[in-house]
């Protein structure tokens, strides 16, 4: 059997030029107290050599891994993809890698990554939790060893952290009566699962626009899901549009599932917006791609993910610092899906 391969070192590099393992190790780094040609001929002879930094002896000396952990939910949803692409690219600019897992949404895999990050070393953690996360103990893996943890979007139920978020109420509250002054009247609301306080506080505003305006609040039309998906935007139309008196309107609480809400109306004859007037949230591509176009709550997902890298990147430095609370704007993004006066203008004229 072949002897595997020896990993060549910073020694081996030094014996072959002559020079202290000192001087090796401060070229590799791009030191100022090494000289250009010094540098060059390190650099040269370690790629010659098939020289690997290891990265691990590194971090156990500075104590720092230079590798973000990163957990979320689903990396296929756009906006996930927008949040890791601004966690990244702000990383990537700062000398950090990112280590990128994703829970699907069950609490045991959050548990497993949550584990495995801790296991790779990373210098910090920012999280979106899982839909069904409630008890948040297992986190204390990170914050008895003073790895600091930034939760973004989906965030604890505990203001003692910290978070990067949107004024989720506010956000839901506008989208709601946007579809009001369109002159919808009963107007169902599909949520994700309200133990998530950003699913809580969409529901509240939906709620608190129906009662500015004096509109009846029925239970029976606002609806939940486990992970709003396409199917389940689909079925939640199907249960919402055979209810009577009928629903003018639909407030949900992201793009995926106003979408099949929009496709399935749409297959049984509705009008869109001009019986059933519909926005999303998140002002995901798609958006822009289903007819009518969608109307949606722009969620600034690179911004904050941008944010969320920076805020750790502060703690690390700081070693001790006093939580923070970083709420991000957003704003109604209005397309033909709830534009119901201009229809109704266009129709009578």
């Amino acid at each position: 059997m072949e002897d595997k391969k020896k990993d060549i070192t910073i020694y081996d590099i030094a014996s072959r030029l002559n020079v202290s393992a000192s001087t090796v190790s401060r070229a590799l780094r791009n030191h100022q107290s090494i000289g250009k040609k010094t540098k060059k001929a390190v650099q040269e002879l370690a790629d010659e050599m098939g020289y690997r930094p290891n990265k691990l002896a590194s971090s156990l000396r500075t104590n720092n891994s230079k590798t973000i952990g990163v957990l979320v939910s689903w990396i296929n949803r756009p906006f996930i993809a927008s949040l890791i692409a601004g966690i990244e690219n702000a990383a990537r600019e700062k000398g950090y890698q990112v280590i990128i897992c994703q829970s699907h949404d069950n609490v045991e895999l959050e548990k497993e990554y949550l584990r495995a990050l801790y296991n790779s070393r990373v210098c910090a953690l920012i999280t979106s939790l899982a839909m069904k996360t409630k008890d948040y103990s297992h986190f204390d893996l990170f914050t008895k060893h003073n790895i600091p943890i930034v939760y973004v979007d989906r965030i604890p139920k505990i203001d003692s952290v910290n978070k990067v978020q949107i004024n989720n109420y506010q956000a839901s509250f506008e989208a709601t009566e946007h579809l009001i002054q369109q002159g919808c009247t009963r107007i169902a609301h599909f949520g994700g699962d309200p133990i998530q306080r950003i699913y809580e506080n969409r529901r509240n505003g939906y709620v608190a626009a129906l009662e500015r305006h004096n509109l009846p609040l029925d239970p029976s039309i606002i609806f939940q899901a486990e992970h709003l998906s396409v199917e389940e935007g689909t079925r939640l139309a199907q249960q919402a549009l055979s209810i009577r008196p009928a629903i003018d309107g639909i407030v949900c609480a992201n793009d995926t599932a106003a979408v099949s809400a929009i496709q399935y109306a749409k297959s049984q004859g509705i009008k869109i917006p001009e019986e059933l007037a519909i926005i999303g949230f998140n002002n995901d591509p798609i958006c822009e791609i289903i007819e009518p176009a969608l109307s949606s709550v722009h969620h600034p997902a690179e911004q904050m993910g941008e944010a969320a890298l920076f805020r750790a990147l502060d703690i690390i430095k700081q070693e001790e610092s006093e939580v923070d609370n970083i709420t991000l704007g957003t704003h109604l993004i209005i397309r033909a899906s709830s534009q119901r006066q201009i229809r109704n203008a266009a129709e009578i004229a």
